[in-house]
């Protein structure tokens, strides 16, 4: 017999109204101005709340960003492995997961490039911080199994060359020199890199 699901308390509901307003705000504030740009006080005003409020659900700036683009980042997962599904080439599966991520990332490109630095240099014990690293690694399984796909990669090969594909990713996202490429132009970056290790 299935457990009912007990309903959202008032409390609950507050904090996860909270939350979405602080979220919003966020997003909002850092798409139009770039998370440098933006103060705590500015989002706290936007969400309209207390910035001791604020600092409840995210204790920085970086966590504010983390916050945001965790929650874009998976939705970018999702198109990409959605858009993979179907696509019998390897190289060009693997890139079909990876284009959405490139996008979300270049939407405002400082911010992108922060979020990659959060996410690396930040506190691994974070939650935001852990849950960003979550999305890395579903990332790497979604690329792996597309991977396993190919004849010539092994199963323990497959994990392996799916965490360097994701390597080459991050790196061409954040890299100073690549600041002003379009998407288009770090996808095809990131195939070049990728069309080489997988015709070894």
């Amino acid at each position: 017999m299935p457990v009912a699901s007990q309903p959202v308390g008032r409390r609950e509901r507050n904090k996860l109204q909270k939350l979405d307003r602080i979220m919003t705000a966020a997003r909002e504030l850092f798409a139009e101005h770039g998370v440098d740009e933006v103060t705590t006080q500015q989002i706290a005003d936007k969400a309209d709340i207390g910035t001791g409020t604020l600092f409840l659900y995210a204790k920085t700036k970086g966590e504010l960003l983390l916050l945001v683009q965790n929650s874009l980042y998976v939705e970018a997962l999702e198109r990409g492995r959605a858009d993979a599904e179907g696509i019998s080439d390897v190289l060009d599966a693997v890139l079909a997961i990876v284009l959405p991520i490139v996008e979300c990332n270049r939407t405002q490109i400082d911010n992108g490039r922060t979020y990659l630095r959060e996410m690396v240099f930040g506190d691994a014990e974070e939650p935001r911080h852990r849950e960003s690293l979550a999305i890395a690694a579903q990332t790497e399984e979604a690329i792996a199994a597309v991977l396993r796909g190919d004849e010539r990669v092994g199963e323990g090969d497959a994990a392996t060359l799916a965490h360097i594909v994701s390597a080459i990713m991050f790196l061409s996202m954040a890299a100073s020199v690549n600041i002003d490429s379009s998407v288009d132009e770090i996808v095809q970056d990131i195939r070049g890199q990728v069309g080489v290790l997988l015709s070894r």
